[in-house]
């Protein structure tokens, strides 16, 4: 099976996760100064699930550039990955309107946890169909960024009962590091089409 099916559906359902969150935000009641600063919470919270997603889909739009196809392997582990990242609206909302108390932050971080390690099985999924010798494989190599990451989301997750700010502020440390493009898939694709 090609791969157009499958990036087509992942591309539909990020935009509508990011469709929902900003549909979240709502109006000021008055419109002073007051009133739009107690929203800054919200938009905080709101703007950085915004970018985790689409550091999301940047990722998932790079790691499917070096695909030629997909399986019923491949299938689950991306339907897994946007099952949980179907969860992000929920877990921005009772972030924010909980004024990022301890167990919506802890939340918050497993939430991106598990979308991290379901990215990592797509990854390894698509990689066990491809063979070791692909693009794809010599592209991701030893990952070190994304198990990385995965190390941060799960510091982040009991340091949210301790402090909230710091648990936040190591989710928004991953969100730094990719932040900055992964080039490996695309400069081992232009490599190999030269």
């Amino acid at each position: 099976m090609g791969t157009n099916r499958l990036e087509a559906f992942s591309d539909g359902v990020i935009a509508i996760l990011i469709t929902i969150m900003v549909l979240g935000l709502a109006a000021p009641a008055t419109g002073d100064l007051a009133a739009l600063r107690a929203l800054l919470p919200h938009f905080l919270g709101y703007a950085l699930s915004f970018l985790l997603l689409g550091i999301y889909w940047n990722n998932h739009h790079h790691l499917f550039q070096a695909a030629q196809a997909v399986d019923g392997r491949v299938l689950w582990a991306n339907l897994h990955l946007l099952f949980w990242l179907s969860l992000v609206p929920f877990a921005t909302s009772w972030l924010t309107s909980t004024g990022f108390a301890p167990l919506p932050v802890a939340t918050y971080g497993l939430v991106f946890l598990l979308a991290a390690i379901a990215y990592y099985l797509l990854a390894r999924a698509l990689v066990g169909l491809h063979g070791p010798g692909s693009v794809l494989a010599e592209a991701l190599g030893r990952d070190w960024k994304g198990r990385g990451s995965l190390l941060i989301y799960l510091l982040a997750i009991p340091l949210a009962f301790i402090s909230s700010p710091v648990a936040m502020a190591l989710n928004v440390l991953v969100a730094l590091v990719w932040l900055i493009p992964d080039r490996r898939i695309e400069a081992r694709v232009k490599d190999r089409s030269s």
